[in-house]
């Protein structure tokens, strides 16, 4: 899995988005964070896309769910890329299969 922090734009009061590769799944994910009063500084994820598997299948795709709240580094597509060109041959171990089985009713 991978996982960047994205420096959010100002005045759209977003804390921060993140974008990575969810091997297991098979997904690029995207979210999006918002303070709460519980929480100003770490906030809650008020956009989360990439949770199913495949959901979000090509790193542009993560990329359109957060580029209106957080600066694109002109990298991040071909990383994110790399990123799950890396991953390719890598097999579920035995709790992520049974996991796999157990939440979506087969492997992927």
């Amino acid at each position: 899995m991978s996982r960047y922090e994205l420096k959010p734009r100002p005045g759209n009061g977003v804390i921060k988005a993140v974008i990575g590769w969810d091997r297991p799944l098979q997904t690029f994910f995207a979210q999006v964070f918002t303070p709460t009063e519980e929480d100003p500084e770490e906030g809650e994820a008020t956009i989360w896309l990439g949770t199913e598997p495949g959901e979000l299948p090509s790193p542009e795709a993560a990329i359109r769910v957060v580029e209106a709240y957080a600066d694109i580094p002109e990298t991040l597509a071909a990383d994110l890329g790399a990123d799950r060109d890396a991953t390719i041959g890598v097999k579920d171990g035995a709790h992520q299969a049974e996991a796999k089985q157990r939440l979506f009713g087969s492997l992927h």
